[in-house]
């Protein structure tokens, strides 16, 4: 027998690849048109797919340099394979494997390629910068919103380290030096799940470039202003962890090996704003929907979906379960969907084209799908920089209409108890452990005001609610 290691996807051995599994475009092709920060998984089997399928359809040489802010990993797992991976779709029915050939480099942004991303944000070529760095990649002060200046990365910074660290960082240097190599367009496109994210990725520039002492830092924010676009925008699709299984199928289908492949599941969805200041691939071609404003689309996305995927997470674990579909199997799952999103829906407003109860029933069927293997641990991480949008924001609202929120305090409750209980992986973890020192009946106050919620820990009656929940203990809701 051989004991030669298996060849591994790449320019050199697409052509071995089943002709089913290729990409629909030639990726020789390809120039970096697109500069995206934060090439994880869920970019890989998100945009990276849309681009490819509008690149199929209309051409234009829009490939993607993907940049990562922290690990190694995917540098080490995609540049060898000349930014090729695969994307293998989720279905009930069994899986469908296919390489995805977009990804024209891969570059490690605090590490020996900050030279190389100046240059890629300077140039003309480039038109699109988008970003999947999760919520916490935002560096976002928990009380205002805006820019959180103490924070170790921003402050090292705005101190002038010689390759920025952090996401305003590197935005507001890439576009000083856009404006000196003569300020072209271009657009910034935060594809993360935050409300309103492109305003907050505009602030958080601005605030940053406002806060430096650079000579030309009011000529930048005038060009910034005239210049440059930061759509809104809402994405969606279950992508869970990639396991040492997935690898091994994709190395089946494809015939060789692949050290970036990713999984997701059938669904997909995403929205834009249309206001782009510069030239961009033609998604509309591969089924994205620009409209005036995403809004709605985007509090029905982070109120239904991800706030439900929060609340069945924390339950979950209390529960045993490993899996979404887990939850879903259980007598409780379904019916605890289903009531969380009858709660949250009432506060969303009507909106044309959105139809909510066909929304959750498609929720429920995606939760459902066991080919999908979505760890709850994974949904579970960094709750206090998810929930404040997912849970506290319905909260306000309702509470505010004098509605009742049984299911909103279940929450709270869970993910308190979680933080009582048991390590958390959450930037704040400390924090939140902290919360729980002192008389144990009002971690829940203070754990909402970690959150820089203090009207709603000065709510008594939610306060009340919640520490019920916890007295009873770890249970499927009622």
């Amino acid at each position: 027998m051989s004991t030669d290691p298996p060849r591994r996807l790449s320019l050199a051995t697409l052509p071995g690849v089943p002709a089913e599994s290729r990409p629909p475009i030639d990726p020789r092709a390809l120039r970096p048109r697109i500069v995206h920060l934060g090439i994880g998984a869920f970019h890989r089997a998100h945009q990276a797919l849309y681009t490819q399928a509008a690149e199929a359809a209309h051409g234009g040489g829009w490939g993607i340099a993907g940049v990562t802010q922290r690990s190694r990993s995917v540098v080490d797992a995609l540049r060898p394979q000349d930014g090729l991976y695969s994307f293998t779709e989720r279905r009930p029915e069994g899986r469908a494997t296919r390489v995805v050939g977009t990804v024209t480099e891969v570059l490690h942004a605090a590490d020996d390629d900050g030279a190389r991303l100046d240059a890629l944000l300077a140039s003309p070529e480039v038109t699109v910068v988008s970003l999947t760095v999760t919520e916490k990649g935002y560096r976002r002060d928990a009380a205002t919103g805006g820019l959180a200046l103490e924070d170790p990365l921003v402050r090292g910074d705005l101190e002038g380290r010689p390759a920025p660290a952090s996401v305003a960082g590197q935005l507001a240097a890439g576009l000083r030096a856009r404006l000196r190599a003569g300020g072209a367009p271009v657009s910034l496109v935060s594809c993360d799940n935050m409300a309103d994210n492109g305003a907050v990725l505009r602030r958080l520039v601005r605030e940053f470039i406002a806060t430096t002492a650079w000579e030309d830092r009011d000529r930048l924010l005038d060009w910034i202003t005239g210049s440059v676009a930061f759509p809104a925008t809402v994405v969606d699709r279950i992508v869970p962890a990639t396991t040492d299984a997935d690898r091994r199928a994709a190395a089946r289908a494809l015939t060789v090996a692949d050290a970036g492949a990713v999984t997701g599941e059938p669904f997909t969805q995403w929205v834009l704003q249309d206001i782009f200041a510069a030239d961009r691939p033609r998604w509309e071609a591969a089924g994205v929907r620009f409209v005036p404003d995403v809004s709605p689309y985007q509090l029905a996305k982070l109120r239904l979906l991800n706030g439900a995927h929060s609340l069945i997470a924390y339950l979950g674990l209390a529960a045993g379960c490993e899996t979404v579909a887990d939850v879903l199997a259980t007598p409780w799952g379904e019916e605890t969907v289903r009531a969380y999103c009858a709660e949250a829906a009432q506060s969303l407003p009507p909106t044309e084209g959105l139809d909510l109860p066909a929304y959750i029933d498609s929720l429920v069927d995606r939760f459902a799908n066991p080919a999908m293997e979505h760890r709850v641990q994974q949904i579970a991480m960094d709750g206090s920089q998810k929930i404040p949008e997912r849970w506290l924001a319905p909260l306000r609202e309702l509470r505010a209409a004098g509605r009742d929120t049984p299911l909103l305090a279940t929450a709270l409750a869970a993910w308190a108890r979680r933080t009582r209980d048991h390590p958390l992986d959450d930037p704040r973890a400390e924090e939140l452990r902290r919360a729980w020192d002192g008389p144990h009946p009002e971690a829940p106050r203070r754990l909402l005001r970690l959150l820089g919620a203090e009207d709603l820990a000065d709510d008594t009656a939610l306060v009340t609610s919640v520490r019920a929940e916890l007295d009873s203990g770890p249970r499927p809701p009622r």
